[in-house]
């Protein structure tokens, strides 16, 4: 089971993902209404962490493309989400 830590890590895992492609990135940050900048100082917050995964839940093949890369069930991203502040459960 998913924890805390464990939610955060892959919500590190997840922004790395992001922004590895422009134009991953710039939708994100178009998404979230950060700038650049902000990122760095933001992505130890584990709401921000938690609006990581929030974005890529919202986006089915970026999931999907996102769970190949980190080599992840899907379903792991959902499962750890909850362990971060803002989750709303459905």
């Amino acid at each position: 089971m998913a924890d805390e830590a464990a939610a955060r890590d892959l919500a590190a895992k997840a922004l790395i993902f992001i922004a590895q492609d422009p134009d991953r990135i710039g939708r994100f940050l178009a998404l979230s209404g950060i700038g650049p900048a902000d990122i760095r100082e933001r992505a130890q917050d584990p709401a921000f962490q938690g609006g990581i995964l929030d974005h890529l839940l919202t986006d089915e093949p970026l999931l999907l493309e996102f769970a190949d890369w980190a080599e992840i069930e899907p379903t792991a991203v959902a499962e750890n989400r909850r362990h971060l502040p803002g989750f709303m459960p459905t």
